[in-house]
């Protein structure tokens, strides 16, 4: 006979290997590894890319290179820390609107 939390155990387990296959695969043979939103190895690169862009950007006078390196360091924070998609199905919290002003 089955428990009344089987169904929800079961609910979560599919939803995480919808969201994260490799972990979940890894989960089940007893060897982890890391859940999706902490695997920034693209952004580690970007920003190595980056720093090099910005300081060749600065040795040579090229004012170009120094700002593409600039918009490619936003890039590499934007992969630190924003999700991976809508892929977990969590929603992300809004913010509070501030109160309207009566005139």
């Amino acid at each position: 006979m089955a428990q009344p939390g089987d169904t929800q155990l079961r609910e979560l387990e599919e939803r995480m290997a919808r969201s994260d296959p490799r972990f979940a695969r890894g989960l089940g043979e007893g060897r982890p590894c890391r859940p999706w939103e902490y695997r920034h190895g693209p952004a580690w690169a970007l920003l190595a890319v980056s720093l090099t862009m910005q300081v060749v950007g600065m040795l040579l006078p090229q004012g170009l290179l120094l700002a593409a390196g600039l918009v490619v360091a936003g890039m590499a924070a934007h992969l630190f820390v924003s999700p991976r998609g809508r892929r977990s199905g969590r929603r992300r919290p809004r913010l509070p609107l501030p109160p309207a002003r009566r005139g």
